[in-house]
């Protein structure tokens, strides 16, 4: 158990699969519930978490945990780099470079091998206790092989971008407010009275120090890095050996252009001399150490004024409050416009226009106001509309739901995006309908559904501003093709709530053709893996509505494929078992060929890379998802070894 845990969580490297894991954890707990007497401390059972206490006691660091001084630019890293050599006159050092991963400091005593002691930074003198919490971290090792001496370990606790991400949806979901960064959730779920809270969290542990009494055990901080490694605890791989501070500032400059790539948060980059001697001839100011900075990234947040506050409608109705803001520079991008998500977060916010806020940009890109700093005076708060801002149609509230939405189905803001959702490439791929055509053709009054689109002619095109006839007979053609794409491309494309392209497959592949889908209860919707009773009304109550049966019709004479062979046994093929991610440009094939190749062959092909990825297939320009595959140590193919892989089920030597 204890090597399968360090597999799993802390090389990402595992061996066995998640239900052979919880079947090894059964047995263990089965077992010590027949031999009590042989349960310890350091079982793999034990991090589920403990009944919870009363408070948190501060005990004293074996040595103090300094914070670090910051270096905000090139300018200032050099200075330090010179006073680094100065202060060793003139003898030849190096620095190791590594992220500064934004969590919080936590020091891990171990006592004969065992976990015995974990304490947060606190003042740096002395920290708060939190042992219970972090055995539950399954990345901190509860007992270690290979050191006979009593040692202590200190890193950083991190909360991951999917765990803060799912964390936030669960308290939406029971209608709490959500955790403005990973950082502050990292920090409060290590600090909770419950344990079981924190095992919840699914919080990680990277370590970077290793020390005995209080003191660095190697002269090296290299090797110490290597140590930790050894004997099992999580060491970031993303650091460098630096011999002079050009090299630091690439290191800098790569992961700043890549952070966003990174399944965690990092804010900048640590510095520190390598060797251990020359830390001592360095020495301490009264705060930080001489021979260590932190280089600091632009900041991921900013303040600025909400100068106006517009709702915008979506195809399915939606209305979005978006805020415009007075444009200002966060983490490098100029930002002058924020989401402001629902009806629900403009109450949490409290913003009115005039106000300002506090806006941050974080591992999704998309700024998020976070909150009001300074109110507007006088004051009026925003309200959503009752009525629709594009049509005047009536705006309802589901129960249930958080959105308003326009109910009126012909309202011009819903069939504009529906048209441009439709013409999508990932739908049903019409090049050249974008926004300059789409809303010509709905002014024009050409379109008043997307069923229209199969009745347009070249000459009514080649009529537009800026439309020449070749132009226009190419985009009829595009048209054309987009008949024969597959049904669950449609699916996607009709605009059903909460249908996309994943639901769209899973419809088509349990029930078969359209017509048989369209006949289907809520209830007998939901025999489809992944389909609850939200997405089966939704899918319903779409079919049951009387304009869009005309809709359908109208596709079926113009046309489209409705068809589509329903799967009556389990997938079959070389790839059955195994995650695809695709990046980059195939030389051979198209995005969708080589993912219908994949899925042929019983493989499936998703949009994310994590640690249950089998492949990469990355093409020319691949982007992120090959950065991070390389993070996750996720095995990466070219075409060619994507196709070997198809054929022979292995990559040919």
């Amino acid at each position: 158990m204890r090597r399968h845990e360090n597999l799993y969580y802390v090389l990402d490297k595992p061996d066995i699969s998640d239900a052979e894991y919880d079947a090894l954890m059964r047995s263990l707990k089965e077992l010590e519930q027949a031999h009590p007497e042989f349960q310890s401390a350091d079982s793999p059972t034990s991090r589920v978490g403990g009944a919870p206490r009363d408070g948190f006691i501060k005990v004293r660091h074996s040595s103090s945990m300094l914070s670090l001084d910051n270096a905000l630019d090139e300018g200032e890293l050099r200075e330090f780099d010179r006073r680094v050599r100065e202060g060793l006159a003139g003898f030849t050092y190096r620095y190791v470079a590594e992220l500064k991963m934004d969590g919080l400091s936590m020091a891990t005593r171990y006592h004969d091998g065992k976990l015995e002691l974990a304490l947060t930074r606190g003042d740096g003198s002395e920290g708060e206790e939190v042992t219970a919490n972090a055995r539950t971290i399954r990345s901190a090792p509860l007992r270690v092989e290979g050191r006979s001496t009593d040692f202590e370990v200190r890193g950083e606790v991190v909360m991951p971008n999917l765990a803060f991400q799912k964390l936030n949806a669960e308290r939406e979901a029971t209608a709490l407010p959500r955790y403005a960064n990973p950082r502050n959730s990292a920090a409060g779920s290590l600090r909770v009275l419950d344990p079981s809270v924190t095992a919840a969290r699914k919080l990680d542990y990277y370590t970077y120090y290793l020390l005995e009494n209080g003191e660095p055990f190697f002269e090296s901080h290299w090797e110490s890095l290597d140590e930790l490694h050894r004997l099992g605890f999580k060491v970031n791989d993303a650091r460098r050996l630096c011999h002079n501070v050009d090299q630091l500032l690439e290191f800098c400059k790569h992961w700043e252009e890549r952070r966003e790539s990174l399944p965690y948060e990092i804010d900048g980059v640590v510095v520190k001399v390598d060797s251990l001697t020359q830390q001592r001839q360095l020495g301490y100011t009264s705060k930080a150490p001489r021979w260590a900075i932190a280089f600091k990234y632009p900041a991921r947040q900013a303040e600025t004024v909400v100068e106006k506050i517009e709702v915008q409608v979506g195809r399915t109705g939606t209305l979005t409050p978006v805020a415009h803001l007075r444009a200002v520079e966060v983490s490098g991008v100029m930002v002058s416009r924020a989401t402001l998500h629902n009806e629900d977060e403009i109450e949490r916010l409290g913003v009115a226009v005039g106000d300002t806020v506090l806006l941050e940009r974080s591992g999704d890109v998309i700024p998020k106001v976070l909150r009001v700093t300074a109110q507007a005076l006088p004051r009026e708060l925003f309200r959503m509309p009752t009525e629709c801002p594009v049509c005047g149609g009536v705006v309802a509230r589901a129960e249930g739901e958080v959105a308003r939405r326009c109910i009126n189905t012909n309202c011009p803001a819903r069939l504009k995006e529906s048209i441009l959702h439709f013409a999508a490439r990932s739908v049903m791929d019409i090049d050249g309908v974008g926004e300059s055509l789409v809303n010509q053709l709905v002014t024009a009054g050409l379109v008043k559904n997307i069923a229209d689109l199969y009745e347009l002619t070249g000459a009514q095109l080649a009529g537009l501003e800026r439309m020449a006839e070749k132009s226009a007979a190419k985009i009829i053609a595009n048209i054309d093709r987009s008949r024969h794409h597959p049904l669950p491309r449609l699916l996607n494309g009709l605009g059903i709530p909460f249908v996309g392209e994943r639901t769209g497959q899973i419809l088509a592949d349990t029930f078969g053709p359209l017509q048989v889908i369209a006949e289907l209860t809520a209830e007998e919707l939901q025999k489809a893996d992944e389909v609850g009773p939200k997405v089966a009304a939704a899918v319903a109550g779409f079919f049951a509505e009387q304009h869009n049966h005309d809709l359908i019709d109208r596709l079926r004479k113009a046309g489209l494929n409705f068809d589509h062979q329903k799967k009556e046994t389990a997938p079959e093929g070389t790839l059955v078992g195994l995650n695809f991610v695709l990046t980059g440009t195939l030389p051979n094939l198209s995005r969708e060929e080589a993912k219908k190749q994949i899925e042929d062959a019983g493989g499936k092909v998703v949009g994310s890379v994590s640690k249950k990825t089998s492949f990469v297939v990355a093409g020319e320009e691949a982007g992120s998802k090959l950065d991070k595959a390389r993070e996750l140590s996720v095995s990466v193919v070219d075409e060619a070894g994507m196709l070997d892989l198809i054929k022979h089920g292995k990559i040919k030597d």
